[in-house]
């Protein structure tokens, strides 16, 4: 058994960080309110290393923003609503699904699956059953369902996808969860796929949730990592009619996943011809006890290789770190992000500009969405010992969510997908949560209860400010929002946002105005490692701003994002460079690039560094 201790905290890093928080604020709000908010912020760091948690409102919603986002569903051709069949109040009707963004077909928009139920769990599966859905982009922001011709209609009871070139073809293939059985889709190149799971070996069987993508061993081919939830005994079931209290409702114990014993995740090595090898076991990075509902592979500490990390529901989350020898140390409770709440979504990104990956993650009812702020780059700058001689510097995780003001404004909803990014292209990146109840109405159990989905701009100064009034998120219908992509679907310059609501239509939002400043996207292609470079970081240098992204193959909830990097450039009429940090440490700069467009930049093109 797993036991998870309070870390001793180094006191100094959190006032180096509140400190640096309020340098940034001098200039727009003056030294005395400078000194209140950095006062403010020893507090919550101090509250948070005792485990108490205050939950104070200190700053207003934002109205200065100019960006807002559009229901865009119909007129964009989307018509696909999640598991139409009447619910009857199984733990697996609930927790899904997912969607992606993603360019099957190599044409340059990115196109659009989304991930589905049959019906209530034990329906029996027909044809006609819904099923998961392809939209191919037309180009002119309409899709067409283009399912049956790709042959990717998977009927299973469907939770996540992920698109991933394994095979390094130059096409991305799919790879879908599901309760029972998940699929692998070898892309065919001519916008057909093939089932090839049982050659490839990775039909798991069990209750696969949010996978990843990503290339851990540095072979140049992407290795596959599967989250898995519960032992979901049905025998169980039949006989537990029990309630349990959850916040003040009685709920049947058989939704609530304590009720069932953890699954083992599984992490499949890729062979390099078209299978997979188990190699879980061997490296220690099945999660046990975990409730797994989403994966990220990450670069925390900015070596070359990617960590592993792992959300679980209502039990310690897993950070596994990469030895760059093909193995794995578990550090979760070292690092400080032995997470023990209902985590769900998962997104990485660099939003206190300070050149390392910082980490965000949705939570449950009551359990207020956690901000971790990496302190790789702050350990190095105070002297903090060195990876060197067999030595290897810790990687420390501390949750700023309190200090951000991301705290008090979680604790009444249930957060699902999420991402880090940059809606309005000022250079910061933002979040984006969806929010959808578990619990039902009490007088009617078909039905989960909505929530309205939040929006939090990044002030620049270590706050967010929740802005879902002024982005028009918050007047629109509540629903029971679960999956969630993110991507530029209509290539004009900013991120839109695909949502995928339980028991319900799905929603695509357009972003209008966030491409009045100017903006960049860029997008890798590898020739070393994996075609699509994931695992590369890019540094982008405008003015005097350096700006971080890294290229993820499945984060938010058991989603998918687009593989492109997405800049956001302010102001700013000049790019002074580009660096790309390949998986593996070469460094490559790239100059002359203009703005306002998508660069496509290969490996081994650039300046060697």
């Amino acid at each position: 058994m797993r036991f998870v201790t309070a870390p001793v905290w180094n006191v100094s890093l959190i006032l180096k960080s509140t400190i640096k928080r309020s340098e940034k604020l001098k200039a727009s709000i003056g030294t005395q309110n400078n000194l209140q908010r950095t006062l403010v912020g020893w507090i919550f760091a101090i509250l948070a290393i005792q485990g108490l948690c205050i939950p104070i409102s200190l700053y207003a919603q934002s109205s200065n923003s100019a960006v807002i986002f559009k229901d865009v569903t119909e007129e964009a051709g989307v018509n696909f609503v999640h598991s139409s069949g009447k619910r009857s109040s199984l733990l697996p009707e609930d927790v899904g699904s997912g969607a992606a963004f993603a360019d099957y077909n190599s044409d340059g928009h990115i196109d659009l699956y989304i991930v589905n139920n049959p019906g209530p769990l034990h329906a029996e599966i027909t044809e006609a059953s819904p099923g998961n859905v392809l939209y191919r982009n037309n180009g002119d922001g309409t899709f067409t369902d283009v399912t049956v011709e790709a042959g990717v209609g998977d009927r299973g009871y469907g939770m996540g996808c992920i698109f991933g070139d394994y095979d390094n073809d130059g096409d991305l293939d799919l790879y879908v969860t599901n309760y029972a059985q998940n699929v692998l889709y070898r892309n065919n190149g001519d916008g057909t796929f093939t089932d090839v799971t049982e050659k490839a070996g990775v039909g798991d069987t069990r209750w696969g949730t949010g996978a990843a993508f990503g290339d851990y061993d540095n072979d140049g081919d992407l290795d596959l990592y599967v989250p898995n939830y519960i032992e979901h005994d049905l025998d169980k079931l039949a006989q537990d009619q029990k309630t349990s209290m959850q916040y003040g409702q009685s709920v049947p114990r058989i939704l609530n996943p304590h009720s069932f014993e953890p699954q083992d995740n599984v992490l499949y090595r890729n062979n390099g011809d078209g299978t997979f090898t188990d190699v879980t076991a061997e490296l220690g990075v099945e999660s046990p006890g975990g409730r797994s509902l989403q994966a990220i592979f990450t670069d925390f500490d900015l070596d070359g290789d990617l960590e592993l990390y792992v959300a679980n529901d209502l039990s310690p989350n897993f950070l596994y770190r990469n030895n760059g020898d093909g193995t794995f140390t578990d550090i979760s409770d070292a690092s400080w992000a032995a997470d023990f709440r209902g985590s769900m979504g998962l997104a990485t990104g660099d939003y206190d500009g300070d050149g390392d990956l910082d980490l965000f993650m949705s939570h449950w009812i009551e359990q207020e969405n956690a901000l971790y702020s990496n302190m790789w780059k702050e350990e190095g700058a105070m002297g903090g010992e060195s990876s060197k001689a067999g030595i290897m510097r810790p990687i420390h995780l501390v949750d700023d969510s309190y200090g951000a003001s991301l705290g008090e404004e979680s604790l009444k909803y249930v957060g699902w997908g999420t991402d880090l990014f940059d809606y309005d292209n000022d250079g910061d990146l933002d979040i984006f949560v969806a929010n959808g109840h578990t619990f039902q109405y009490l007088d009617n159990y078909d039905l989960l209860i909505p929530q309205k989905d939040q929006f939090f701009r990044y002030d620049g100064d270590g706050i967010f400010a929740d802005v879902s009034a002024a982005t028009g998120v918050a007047a629109m219908p509540y629903r029971v929002g679960r999956g969630t992509a993110f991507g530029d679907y209509d290539s004009d310059g900013d991120v839109d946002i695909f949502i995928v609501n339980n028991h319900g239509p799905a929603v695509l939002l357009r972003n209008e105005g966030g491409n009045r400043n100017n903006w960049l996207h860029v997008k890798l292609i590898g020739t070393k490692g994996n075609r699509d470079a994931v695992g590369a970081r890019i540094r982008i240098k405008t003015g005097d701003q350096i700006q971080l992204r890294e290229i993820n193959a499945g984060a938010s909830y058991l989603s998918f994002n687009s593989l492109t990097a997405e800049f956001g450039l302010a102001q700013e009429t000049t790019v002074d460079w580009i660096e790309v940090i390949w998986l593996g440490g070469d460094t490559e700069r790239f100059t002359g690039i203009g703005i306002n467009q998508q660069t496509v930049l290969r490996e081994g093109t650039g300046t060697r560094k």
